[in-house]
């Protein structure tokens, strides 16, 4: 039986890059990665998989429609694994238009070279398109519902950001792709990814690093946002999951059930980082970093998943809870600053973004 051959756009990023690593580790499958090369993306996360012979790497925009018809004739894979986009909610606030270009004018010529591609084939019924998109789509959930209430894939669209409002826009593009054309699609939504390798703008990397160079830990306003977290390893095994065996047309929310204020999860970190690396600890322990600053303009309060239709229906369950998955986040960084320190000097140092507005 011949391995699966598929594209994974974006897999230089933080998710994509779990993905390649876990389809050419233990799937064994043949991985062609399309890549950008932006900001965020960084080969170095590639580099236990480079010399693979299940592993390709191909430098290109998704918004090039010419190079993606060369790249799906030149490989014939069996499907797409669509990841890339801008994902960075206070970029997005600073500059809203890359946001558009890729996440909506890239995800537009990416389902048409691959629809064009599909429809070229003798046999369509193998190729299959998975959309990856985020929670942030369904806009706001009230607090005060003691966290009853959990977005499901049939709760309606109500984006808050730029960011949102691009993926939002590209789902509907999947999803209308799928009812015109016939074109053989699955998406996901999922919550908040962390884990290893993750690019240091973002809340647990970015308050790991702080921490360990003594700068201030940001806690926008009272840092009582609530965010579901999942462990990216779990995510990447849920991607490959809904990719082989979803329903065609259907949807499928992807969450960790680790719902936690941020403010909480700072405390936890700078807790673990008091037992890891009591050496750079300031007097008083990391807490003593903490800083409030003034609310991210159109913050969402919370976010919650119900992945019950991908447990129940896909089989898949979460196998990080949230004590687990950031204890093994914190010892990476703590192991690894051969990856991030060139990161913190030559990329993001951590200074706040989003706050123009």
């Amino acid at each position: 039986m011949a391995l699966p051959k598929v594209i994974i756009t974006g897999g230089a990023g933080f998710i994509g890059s779990a993905l390649c690593r876990y389809l050419v580790n233990e799937k064994k499958a043949e991985v062609i990665n399309l890549d950008k090369m932006t900001y965020a993306a960084n080969s170095e996360s590639l580099k236990e998989i480079e010399d693979s012979p299940l592993y390709t790497f191909e430098q290109a925009d998704i918004c090039d429609k010419d190079r993606l018809r060369e790249i799906f004739t030149e490989y014939q894979p069996d499907g797409v694994l669509h990841l890339a986009a801008e994902s960075h909610v206070d970029r997005s606030i600073d500059g809203a238009g890359e946001f558009i270009q890729t996440n909506i004018v890239g995800t537009f010529e990416l389902l048409e070279a691959a629809r064009a591609y599909w429809e070229s084939l003798t046999d369509r019924s193998k190729f299959r398109f998975l959309h990856i998109s985020t929670d942030e789509v369904y806009g706001d959930l009230p607090p005060e519902l003691n966290h009853v209430e959990m977005f499901t894939e049939e709760t309606s669209y109500t984006p808050s950001s730029p960011y949102s409002a691009s993926k939002a826009a590209s789902d509907h593009l999947v999803n209308a792709w799928h009812h015109t054309y016939g074109f053989p699609v699955v998406m996901t939504n999922c919550s908040n990814n962390y884990g290893p390798f993750h690019f240091p703008e973002k809340l647990i990397p970015l308050v790991i690093l702080n921490a360990l160079d003594n700068k201030s830990l940001p806690i926008y306003g009272k840092g009582d946002q609530i965010r579901d977290w999942l462990y990216v390893d779990d995510h990447a095994k849920a991607l490959w999951l809904v990719w082989a065996t979803g329903k065609l047309g259907e949807g499928y929310n992807v969450g960790g059930r680790n719902e936690r204020q941020n403010l909480d999860v700072v405390k936890t970190i700078c807790g673990i980082l008091d037992e890891l690396a009591p050496e750079n600890s300031p007097e008083g322990g990391y807490e003593s970093l903490l800083t409030y600053v003034a609310d991210r303009p159109g913050h969402d309060l919370r976010y919650a998943i119900d992945a019950s239709k991908l447990e129940n229906e896909l089989g898949w369950k979460a196998e990080e809870n949230f004590e687990t998955g950031i204890r093994k986040t914190v010892q990476w960084y703590l192991d690894n600053k051969w990856w991030w320190g060139p990161i913190r000097e030559e990329k993001y140092s951590g200074e706040r973004l989003g706050a123009n507005s």
